[in-house]
């Protein structure tokens, strides 16, 4: 029973991944894709903060470390790294929305893409 509720986690990340990739694959408007985008990037952001757990460890904040067993540091990094390179990414993919609503009155995505010009 153990071994299952310490998969939790990176069960959550494999249904929030199959979820994404199904709305990225089925959807048309291109917000609800951009939206798919976004619930990848938070399950990749899940799966980051989860390899860097460690059961019982304590935040790696000290000068003069404990002798005590310590999460990861490196992957709470790549994980702010990662929140804020999502958020710049969602922004241009949403001013690229609205710039293609603007010239054609649609956000479909079979419609933008015989855009020219």
């Amino acid at each position: 029973m153990t071994d299952f509720l310490t998969n939790i986690p990176f069960l959550a990340v494999a249904a929030l991944v199959c979820v994404a990739i199904y709305i990225m694959m089925t959807q048309r408007n291109l917000i609800k894709i951009v939206m798919g985008i976004a619930i990848l990037e938070a399950a990749v952001n899940l799966f980051l903060v989860t390899l860097g757990y460690r059961n019982g460890g304590v935040a790696p904040i000290f000068t003069n470390a404990p002798g005590t067993l310590m999460v990861l540091p490196v992957p709470q990094a790549l994980t702010l790294t990662s929140i804020v390179i999502g958020v710049a990414t969602t922004a241009l993919m949403l001013s690229m929305i609205m710039l293609i609503h603007r010239h054609t009155g649609e956000t479909d995505a079979e419609k933008s893409r015989r855009v020219k010009g």
